[in-house]
Formats: C-alpha cells, sequence, structure tokens
C-alpha cells in the first residue's frame, strides 16, 4: 500500500459496514496521510449486508472523522455503496434514498486535484551525463518538481556553483520550458563538473543539505530494522551508506500512542534518526514529495525494506550546513604537536584496568611532550550523553557521539585516549568509521570476567550476580571480543607499565609518533 500510494492523489479507505472503522483501515488512513495524500474517499462498503441503514453509515461517519481528525485530516467524502451489486458505484442507488451526494465514479471524474509536483520550486536530480562530442554536454534526468526555462538560474549540488540553463533537449527536439514529470537534457552555459547522483536547483531556493536528519519510516520486511545493521539508502538518484542512529518512537496506529522502541517490525511506523556517509539534498517530505521520500535497501539481501518521509521537524540545524576549514589545518597542528592526531580505543569488561591503563599512558605521553587527552565513558554521562540511559540504543548513541566528540580532537591534532567498554563490534565498527581507519586504533584489554570481578571494588559484579543489576556486562549480558584488534593487553598477566610501554612502542612502529614531542614552534 505505501509503494502504491506514493505518487497518488487521492486514497479510497474501503470500510466493511458490518465491522466498522478496523485497525487495517486505521492504518492504511495513517499511512496515506503520511504520503501527503491531499483527498480521501471513504467508501462504506457492504451496505446491502445492513439493510441499507442509514443510522450504520452515519456512525461509521462518526467515527472515521474522530480518527481522522487527530491526524488533522480534512479533506474526507463519505459514499455507502455495495460493491457486489452496483449500489452507488457507477450510479446513485434508489435503495439509500437518504444519501444525496454523488456515486463514486461520478466523485472520482470531478473532484479537483491539486496540481502537486509542477507548483513546487526545480528539483532535477541527474540520472546521465550525456557527451556524445567534446562540444556537448548535457545532464539527463526526470523533472522531480517545479519548472525549468531557458535561461533560469540554476545551482549544481553539491558543489553549490551556479551557472544558467541554455537548452532544453527532448528525444523530440528542444523546448524552451519544461516541468515535471518530463524527462528532459539541461545544458548549461558554463562548464560544472557533475555527476549522476548530483541535483540542480532553483537558485532561489535551496534543499537542505545534510547527512543527519529524521524521516518517518513505514517498515516492510519479515526482518526487523536493526540499529546495529548498515543500509543503502536511495533518495532521487542518489544512493548512500546509512545507519541508524536512534529511534525516536514506534506510533500505535490504533491509538496514535508513540512508544519506546527498539526496532520496527514488519508493518510497523515509528520515527527513525538517520546517519549517511554522504549528505543528501532533501525537502520535508510534506512541502515536496519527491525529494522528502527515499528507500531502505538490505545490503544482503538488496530487497527494498522500508519507505521513508521526511520529517519537517528536525532535531539537528542541518539545512544548508557545510563544513568549516579553518585557517590552520590538522596537518599544521599535527607539525607543531610532533605527531600525528590519532584515536586510542580502549576497550574491554568492566574493571578490566583500561581506566588505568589510560591515565597512566596519558602521563607517559604527556611527559614526553606529547598532546593528549582522556575521552572517558562516565565524564561524558555527565554531560554530552546526560539525556541518555543504558538501553542497547542509547549505549549506541552514546558511542556515536563520543566518536564524533574524539573525530574532532583528533582534527586537532591531540591524541585521544578513549576508555569505553563498547561490548558489541558493529558500535566499534561505527566509531572506526566516523574517525577513519587509518586513524583508529583499538585497544583490547583481554583481562577475564573473573579477574574483572575480583578486582572490582564497587562490587558491581557482583550485585548483576545477585540481579540487582540487570543487563551487566559480563554477567548477563554479552561482551563481543575484538577480533583483529591493532593491539592485545591481557591485563591480568602484566602490568600497567608494560601495557603503556607496549602501546608506546605499537604508536611509534605505526608512525604516530615521530619523536619526543613539542620541540618550540614546528615540531619535528
Amino acid at each position: 500500500m505505501t509503494t502504491g500510494a506514493s505518487t497518488a492523489d487521492l486514497a479510497i479507505i474501503l470500510v466493511d459496514a458490518r465491522h466498522g472503522v478496523l485497525v487495517q483501515s486505521r492504518r492504511h488512513t495513517y499511512i496515506a496521510n503520511l504520503l501527503g495524500i491531499p483527498e480521501l474517499v471513504v467508501a462504506v462498503n457492504k451496505m446491502d449486508l445492513v439493510d441499507h441503514d442509514e443510522t450504520t453509515f452515519q456512525r461509521i461517519k462518526v467515527e472515521f472523522q474522530e480518527f481522522a481528525a487527530k491526524l488533522g485530516i480534512r479533506r474526507l467524502h463519505f459514499i455507502p455503496i455495495s460493491a457486489l451489486v452496483g449500489d452507488n458505484v457507477v450510479h446513485c442507488s434508489s435503495k439509500m434514498e437518504w444519501y444525496s451526494g454523488p456515486s463514486l465514479l461520478e466523485y472520482l471524474e470531478t473532484v479537483e486535484i491539486d496540481e502537486g509536483a509542477q507548483n513546487n520550486v526545480l528539483r532535477f536530480p541527474v540520472q546521465n551525463v550525456l557527451r556524445p562530442d567534446l562540444d556537448f554536454r548535457a545532464f539527463a534526468g526526470q523533472i522531480a518538481s517545479g519548472t525549468v526555462k531557458q535561461g533560469d538560474r540554476v545551482v549544481a549540488l553539491p558543489s553549490g556553483k551556479g551557472s544558467r540553463v541554455k537548452r532544453i533537449h527532448t528525444y523530440d527536439g528542444g523546448l524552451q520550458y519544461a516541468h515535471a514529470p518530463m524527462s528532459v537534457s539541461l545544458q548549461l552555459e558554463d562548464e560544472i563538473d557533475i555527476s549522476r547522483g548530483d541535483m540542480l536547483v532553483a537558485a532561489e531556493s535551496m534543499p537542505q543539505i545534510t547527512s543527519e536528519f529524521e524521516a518517518d519510516v513505514v517498515w516492510m520486511s519479515e526482518t526487523a530494522l536493526d540499529p546495529n545493521r548498515p543500509y543503502l539508502l536511495k533518495h532521487t538518484t542518489r544512493n548512500v551508506r546509512a545507519r541508524v542512529t536512534h529511534i525516536v518512537h514506534r506510533t500505535d496506529v490504533n491509538t496514535l500512542e508513540k512508544h519506546h522502541a527498539a526496532a520496527l517490525d514488519l508493518n510497523e511506523i515509528g520515527r527513525v534518526r538517520f546517519s549517511t556517509n554522504q549528505p543528501i539534498y532533501l525537502d520535508p517530505y510534506r512541502e515536496n514529495r519527491p525529494t522528502g521520500a527515499f528507500v531502505l535497501i538490505d545490503f544482503q539481501t538488496n530487497n527494498t525494506v522500508a519507505a521513508g518521509m521526511i520529517s519537517a521537524e528536525q532535531p539537528l540545524a542541518s539545512s544548508n550546513v557545510f563544513w568549516s576549514e579553518g585557517e590552520v589545518n590538522r596537518v599544521s597542528r599535527e607539525s607543531n604537536h610532533g605527531h600525528r592526531g590519532a584515536v586510542l580505543w580502549l576497550t574491554g569488561l568492566p574493571c578490566s584496568g583500561k581506566s588505568s591503563i589510560a591515565k597512566e599512558l596519558e602521563q607517559a605521553l604527556f611527559r614526553q611532550g606529547f598532546s593528549t587527552y582522556i575521552l572517558d565513558g562516565d565524564n561524558l554521562r555527565h554531560g554530552l550523553s546526560g539525556d541518555l540511559d543504558f538501553s542497547r540504543e542509547d549505549r549506541s548513541e552514546n558511542l556515536r557521539r563520543a566518536a564524533e566528540v574524539a573525530g574532532l580532537m583528533m582534527d586537532a591534532g591531540l591524541l585521544v585516549i578513549c576508555s569505553f567498554v563498547a561490548p558489541f563490534a558493529v558500535d566499534r565498527a561505527r566509531v572506526k568509521e566516523v574517525v577513519g581507519e587509518q586513524d583508529f586504533f583499538e585497544i583490547y584489554v583481554s583481562t577475564p570476567s573473573e579477574v574483572c570481578g575480583v578486582r572490582d571494588t564497587h562490587d558491581l559484579y557482583k550485585r548483576a550476580r545477585g540481579g540487582e543489576i540487570p543487563g551487566f556486562t559480563g554477567v548477563d549480558a554479552p561482551y563481543e571480543a575484538p577480533t583483529h584488534p591493532a593491539l592485545v593487553l591481557p591485563n591480568h598477566e602484566i602490568s600497567v607499565a608494560e601495557a603503556v610501554n607496549q602501546v608506546t612502542a605499537m604508536l611509534r612502529e605505526k608512525g604516530v609518533l615521530h619523536g619526543s614531542g613539542y620541540l618550540g614552534g614546528g615540531g619535528i
């Protein structure tokens, strides 16, 4: 239903007169509203099985109107019908003289439909670059919304470079003017580097350019949405890697109540926050359906698993936001520090010795003149992640935030020492993706749980085994040990000092540490 209705201007909601407004009717109405379908017709069917009773029809009408009002739906039309015998389908029925409105077909033939995408601003996703010879270069695609004519000023995304439309080409010849949803090729006055997945837009009305956004998602796969799994997001002609950073809520389509959720199952609907590895150029779905919609694709099966509608209420200031590079770049800062910036990610069970090693490592590097900082998980919980609890999804979000902070510190040329349990491999992989493979060093403090329990001065393991702390890593919650860490530190077998020596030796071997740190103006 979601796929079929994604381009519809009108939806017919079929209601069985014997049973009234069921969950399926509410679900379809909710999806139709999400998809921005402006016109809804409620066809109350099987009126012949309730003796064409007006009271039954009016009761269903009132019940449906109450539900629709909660969604803000205003354009509703109700028609009593009997599909079996044709009452009020093509011709008005004499068996329901109390109904004075049009038949279903008459209404469909006379209802006024909005112009839709043609009235929106220009959005032209580039599907292909046409270059048959050295003297001709044009960009082919389907106009997603708006209109374009010769001489119009356009901006190419993501470069932000502007030009004017020189010519509009079609298979049948040139045009002075084109509109959605026509397929055309646009030739520009200036040479601009544009490829498939880029977008030409109206210069006076830019879309949002972002890699962080929220959307309403209809899940269409029997395999539940997994926040720990990467997906392919297809938006217009652009395909990007995407991950779920947070499930904001799941909506009960029967009551419209919003509930906390760790996943979305088949046919469930929820608000989801996404992060993509490249920016996309979007509009809120309510303002522009073609550029406000996307689909999610499973990497392994290549199945389409969800449809998404981008929300108008975004939690992040992501509209037209570009990365700002300072006058002093990372290379200059690293040269001044005398070492590369890097993220040293210490992971292991609680009480494995991560924090002790991190603190001693910070001091040892600092004494040698290197610029360091410890990013501790508990410290983040006092501020940046103070709004998060210890659920699976909130732990994942805490690590995402830690990764972003660590990445910024690394860009400042620091050696960032991170001490986190981070029990799941997928979360650590996300950190590595954010920081960058060349600058991320995963260090596994491999102390076994029985030793950690003995070292535990706060009796956390004891309380967890007694059932006081459910979901405690190392007791009743799993820890996925790294399979290919940069370094393994068996802290139950070696001293903290030896662990620090091994880390320092690894950093020198990998070329992170070039010498003895700051030398006063320029480094080494």
